[in-house]
């Protein structure tokens, strides 16, 4: 079970959290215009790396705000928590 440290509710448990998976995806700029590929590409293709990563977290049971979570995949120490942007 993690513990992640909401910036405004303190530590708070895993389960108050929805996971929104990896961060610093970056959308197609022109969604009308993007290709298939761009879309897949976007949609399905991460990076599934064995240490740290950068992961999004909502705070769906708290603050309902969305967190970048700096989290190593193999150990599961948090590093960073800071709020995404908008």
């Amino acid at each position: 079970m993690l513990l992640i440290p909401c910036p405004f509710c303190g530590a708070r448990d895993e389960t108050e959290f929805a996971y929104g998976g990896e961060a610093g995806i970056e959308r197609p700029a022109d969604p009308e215009a993007a290709t298939d590929e761009a879309w897949t590409d976007y949609l399905c293709f991460h990076d599934n790396p064995k240490g740290p990563h950068r992961e999004l977290w909502f705070h769906r049971d708290g603050c309902r705000r969305w967190l970048e979570v700096e989290r190593d995949t193999y150990t599961h120490e948090l590093g960073a928590v800071r709020l995404s942007r908008p």
